[in-house]
């Protein structure tokens, strides 16, 4: 993730933002964030709380108003008011941080409310066994009774199953215990190599963003305050220089 640059080759860009501004009810939250997401690559965000992170992942997928600057989608342009389902049905799964399942829906139909068209449910299924196969053991349960790491497995398993080219997640490891940390960890990191997704992740748990990303940003007050290769910092200088209370 780094600034936008404007001579860098499209084709190698799935993500780019260049001076976004949003917020809600006309108070800005963002204040010209630029950065840019490589095809097959994946970015962390990282920052205390409150510091606009979910906004800026919210403002990408057209969930709160551009105020100013531009959001490029794999080289092209997206109009401010692009909505939603048009980003996602352009490749784009979004799974924030707030969101939840069909509680009194099985697993089966949980996936079957986020499949294209061009996928049966068995298909679906077939590929949500293969990311995680206790949801294939319990595709009749309800997915209101499975225990909160089970929920986040099959938050992720939805978000996965029509093959996105690009993944956005909103503090998807928020209250698991490390074991399910690592498996997520694990299929994101097979999805990347199979399928060439690219993911850009807003994360508080440093560790498990320096383990999945490749770069990071460090988000301040809505402004992006540092970048790097997650190569080249350890997490816990970061964490103690920019996140650590």
């Amino acid at each position: 993730m780094k600034t936008v640059a404007r001579d860098r080759s499209r084709a190698t860009v799935a993500l780019a933002v260049s001076g976004l501004t949003s917020g809600y009810a006309g108070a800005k939250v963002l204040h010209g964030v630029n950065l840019e997401v490589p095809t097959g690559g994946a970015s962390c965000v990282v920052g205390r709380n409150g510091m606009g992170k979910s906004t800026l992942l919210k403002t990408i997928f057209g969930l709160v108003p551009r105020m100013a600057g531009e959001v490029e989608l794999f080289g092209s342009a997206l109009d401010a008011k692009t909505r939603p389902h048009s980003i996602a049905r352009r490749g784009v799964a979004y799974i924030a941080q707030e969101q939840a399942l069909f509680g009194d829906l099985t697993v089966e139909e949980n996936i079957s409310v986020a499949l294209r068209e061009s996928l049966s449910v068995e298909e679906g299924m077939a590929r949500v066994t293969e990311l995680f196969p206790k949801l294939g053991e319990r595709r009749a349960q309800m997915a209101g009774t499975l225990s909160g790491g089970e929920q986040k497995m099959l938050l992720l398993a939805r978000g996965l199953v029509n093959r996105p080219q690009l993944l956005i997640l909103d503090e998807i490891t928020e209250g698991l215990q490390p074991s399910v940390r690592h498996l997520l960890r694990e299929v994101l990191a097979d999805q990347r190599e199979k399928y060439k997704t690219t993911v850009l992740a807003v994360e508080q748990d440093l560790e498990f963003a320096f383990s999945l990303a490749d770069d990071f940003a460090v988000m301040s007050v809505g402004e992006i305050v540092k970048t790097g290769f997650t190569r080249e910092h350890r997490w816990k200088d970061v964490a103690l220089e920019f996140v650590s209370v």
